[in-house]
């Protein structure tokens, strides 16, 4: 369980609502935050550098809050509760509520609220280019993913160049692999690859084909997702030297949450696989 820091009922005047009426008059809000945090360095330091002050926060959820004019209580509470994890990377995860008890229904209630929880997680994200400048491709690729306030780069592997996959003609890969921290959902962290793609020219039209750019999610935390628009672990992961590679290289004792073998007995394993069936040789390093 981690430690905690907690401001309840922050009173916020403010102006969210979907009738004219509450834009223009406004009405009282109560906001109330859980901020998730390591607190075993303040609280042998006692210094207040090495903690979230929580006047700091109550502030910037206060000017966050109160700064827009939001038809929906859900839309104010997670643009706060985003605000508070993009400006304190030391805190994990956040629980908000917003709690609205003038809210015009026409009914006698006690109040109204809405609560949202946000939560970092760790990923793992393949990066393969075959088409004109690969590491300009790459690199870019990995710029445009550090620009995105919710996704945090903690991890990147050098690159290597492999033959393709999938039996389809076509130039050398230069693959390589990032580790990321986001409070983004798999499927929303999966629309964000596809639009950084999409930005850099990848155009879909033959399966295992060439590309300028190639983003897949490899690993989100444990998760075992099977879905039609998503797979998590990728599904071919464990057969692909130039991910297992890559994988080695950032996090060889991370251990698969199906197969429960590490990426380094993987690539073991995927190596001697490939020997065995006189496959290419296991990927060379780019300096």
């Amino acid at each position: 369980m981690m430690d905690k820091i907690t401001i309840k009922n922050l009173h916020i005047y403010a102006y969210h609502g979907v009738h004219d009426s509450e834009k223009e008059t406004g009405q009282n809000f109560y906001v109330s935050a859980v901020l998730y945090t390591d607190l075993y360095v303040p609280g042998h330091s006692d210094k207040l550098d090495d903690t979230v002050s929580y006047s700091d926060a109550a502030k910037l959820i206060y000017r966050v809050f109160s700064e827009n004019k939001y038809d929906l209580i859900e839309r104010s509470a997670y643009t706060v509760a985003e605000a508070v994890l993009n400006e304190y990377p030391q805190v994990e995860g956040i629980e908000l509520s917003v709690s609205k008890p003038e809210a015009p229904i026409g009914l006698e209630i006690e109040d109204v609220s809405v609560s949202v929880e946000l939560r970092r997680h760790t990923a793992y994200i393949a990066l393969g280019s075959n088409i004109g400048d690969r590491r300009e491709y790459l690199d870019k690729a990995v710029g445009m993913i550090e620009e995105s306030p919710e996704i945090s780069v903690t991890g990147r592997s050098s690159y290597i160049e492999t033959k393709p996959y999938g039996g389809v003609k076509q130039d050398d890969f230069l693959n390589g692999v990032i580790k990321v921290r986001t409070y983004l959902s798999p499927f929303i962290l999966l629309d964000r690859l596809q639009f950084i793609e999409n930005r850099l020219g990848r155009e879909r039209k033959i399966h295992w084909g060439p590309r300028t750019i190639d983003l897949d999610i490899l690993l989100y935390d444990d998760m075992i997702l099977d879905s039609e628009k998503l797979t998590i672990p990728h599904a071919d992961m464990i057969n692909r030297e130039f991910v297992l590679k890559p994988m080695c290289e950032i996090a060889p004792n991370l251990v698969h949450p199906v197969y429960k073998k590490s990426m380094r007995q993987l690539f073991d394993a995927a190596s001697l696989a490939a020997v065995n069936s006189n496959a290419e040789p296991p990927a060379v390093g780019i300096q």
